[in-house]
């Protein structure tokens, strides 16, 4: 219930967000007129076809953007005909084409002040809700995030038309004002025609606006008022103590808006499930080891099951191989399994992917080779396991006991003793008499070393429309299209694309022979999550750090020049600052070959 109120909240704001100013003037071509049987229905059919689109988007694949261009191009068409009829009503009749007759219908009692129809004005908001595409602030994205992890289900839904419904109450708000403001003007002015002419302009001036893109590019980065700063404090003043997930108390929406950050990768704020946690403290039931089943391969491993594992003390470890938090967490993971193996521990490691290519299962074998991995891994590319934990973390560790029993869970790296001491006590309430006292001590290197997270200013940033954000190049994105970007000079935690690229939902990828990517981050460490072009053909690249080769400061895949070759689709560890240089710098990636696939950024 409080997501809802936030999704309705974060909704009624977008009447401060400039990514609304596109569809006023559809919106305001029914002021004036009677609000239950003119306004009314055309924000609900607006709210509605935002909402069906947006669900269908959050579940599906690539069809549903090609279907909703061109929904968008029709309602485009349709409108910008309702825009020429509202200046020269009189072409009504003599135009014969489909849409502009349909636009008559829609217009045709729009210079009357008595209204028009139901379905008309239904109609009307359809078409704007084709249109609209909202600024993806810290609520929106939640719900939008939250959609992609869970897959289809009828909350997702729910929550999107409600975020709806709250940006139509703030525009019917403003129709009911700006109606009696239209009506005392006509009264008092005798200007009804002028007006509806005005209103037919701006009509044709949004729909030219959207057509040039400016609705998601321009308008996108603009801020007549921070509505992402206020949507953040809003989460932050209204979300109640967190409360760990359990099986009795799974992962929530509102933990989820409590802590959105923990959906897609670890945040040291909410690592450990309970800190004062002593050694051989009484360890409730917090359920049971649900069934393994759904899991597309299994690897290292003959399938098991919870009635093969009875009598063991099992460790479920859900991971994707280019998650850094993961990276870091599994060579302790990795330690424990050799340490406990003989003595009744069962590792399995849960891949549940992030990105398409994590469900190969090629990509998947070549990451446990290189990681080192020998215990069983199961690949789990249709979430049947995420979702049977009530999952919501990468990575996620779940303790089960001899008898089946869930005893305690982690989520997120970190409190590595803390879990150690758990196995080591659960192996003795199986009877193990010989169970090791000490714990182990890791020294990783590269990616897998430890973090240094009070220097880590920088979020988790991702480069395809769904999930970007702080993106600065001008124009903004063009959704799916090949367009020439350029870049300005960006500030802290922004970032630009240079060269002709193709930004899709989850990836850019490069199509011009040579472009580069810039970002401003504050962070020890930062990775890169990239692919190779076409055909995995090789991709040469070179970085600089403040305009200069990086030399000492580079990541383990760079030399001290800067270069490097996108050879596999990884995680790519491009900086690390261990010369007592952290601090806000500037990160440039020049690609010298075309069809690199850049995923997303990771700091640590």
């Amino acid at each position: 219930m409080l997501l809802f109120i936030f999704a309705y909240l974060g909704g009624v704001l977008t009447m401060l967000s400039p990514c609304i100013l596109p569809v006023l003037p559809f919106v305001f071509t029914r002021a004036g007129q009677p609000f239950m049987r003119s306004g009314l229905p055309m924000l609900m059919g607006m709210a509605a076809s935002f909402a069906l689109v947006a669900s269908l988007a959050t579940v599906a694949g690539g069809w549903v953007v090609a279907v909703n261009d061109y929904g968008r191009l029709a309602a485009m068409v349709l409108l910008a005909g309702f825009g020429v009829l509202l200046l020269w009503p009189g072409l009504a009749a003599r135009l014969a084409a489909p849409v502009a007759a349909l636009g008559g219908r829609l217009s045709a009692k729009s210079a009357k002040t008595d209204g028009g129809g139901v379905g008309s004005s239904a109609l009307l908001g359809v078409a704007t809700g084709l249109l609209w595409v909202p600024c993806a602030g810290p609520v929106l994205g939640l719900i939008l995030t939250g959609a992609a992890l869970n897959g289809p289900n009828v909350n997702t839904s729910l929550l999107l038309l409600t975020y709806a419904l709250g940006a139509a109450t703030s525009l019917a708000l403003a129709l009911l004002v700006g109606g009696k403001v239209f009506a005392a003007m006509k009264r008092a002015l005798g200007l009804g025609e002028w007006m509806r002419r005005s209103m037919g302009a701006l009509v044709l001036v949004a729909v030219g606006a959207i057509a040039l893109g400016l609705d998601t590019g321009l308008l996108t980065q603009l801020s007549l008022a921070s509505t992402n700063a206020i949507e953040q404090r809003l989460l932050d003043g209204l979300k109640p103590m967190p409360v760990e997930p359990s099986a009795e108390n799974p992962a929530s929406p509102a933990m989820m808006a409590a802590n959105p950050a923990m959906m897609m990768s670890a945040n040291p704020a909410m690592m450990a499930a309970d800190p004062a946690l002593a050694e051989n403290a009484a360890l409730a039931v917090e359920g049971t080891l649900p069934p393994l089943d759904g899991v597309t391969q299994w690897l290292n491993s003959p399938p098991l099951t919870v009635e093969s594992l009875r009598g063991k003390v099992v460790l479920i470890d859900f991971w994707t191989y280019s998650c850094i938090n993961c990276l870091r967490a599994i060579p302790h993971v990795r330690a424990w399994a050799e340490k406990y193996k003989d003595q009744g521990l069962v590792v399995i490691g849960v891949h549940t992917p992030e990105f398409a290519f994590e469900r190969k299962i090629s990509n998947v074998e070549r990451a446990i080779a290189s990681q080192k991995i020998t215990y069983p891994v199961a690949v789990d590319n249709s979430y049947a396991v995420w979702r049977a934990f009530n999952n919501q973390y990468w990575p996620a560790h779940y303790f089960i006991d001899a008898k089946g029993q869930i005893r305690h869970h982690q989520f997120g790296e970190g409190e590595y003793e803390q879990s150690e001491r758990i196995i080591q006590q659960l192996l003795r309430e199986a009877g193990q008499s010989d169970v090791a006292d000490d714990v182990i001590t890791i020294v990783a290197t590269g990616a897998e070393a430890a973090p240094d997270f009070q220097n880590v200013l920088s979020p988790e940033t991702y480069l395809g429309f769904q999930r970007a954000r702080n993106f600065i190049s001008p124009g903004g994105f063009m959704r799916g299209g090949i367009k020439h970007y350029t870049t300005d000079e960006p500030r802290l935690n922004e970032w630009g694309l240079s060269g002709q690229w193709q930004v899709g939902e989850e990836h850019a990828s490069l199509k011009s022979s040579q472009g580069g990517i810039t970002f401003r981050f504050h962070a020890r460490d930062l990775h890169l999550v990239l692919g190779p072009g076409e055909g995995g053909k090789p991709v040469r690249f070179k970085v600089t750090i403040d305009g200069v080769p990086p030399g000492v400061v580079h990541g383990v895949d760079i030399n001290a020049e800067g270069e490097g070759v996108v050879q596999e689709e990884r995680l790519y560890q491009l900086i690390r600052q261990n010369d007592g240089s952290i601090g806000e710098h500037r990160f440039d990636i020049q690609f010298l070959d075309p069809g690199v696939q850049a995923y997303a950024f990771t700091f640590g």
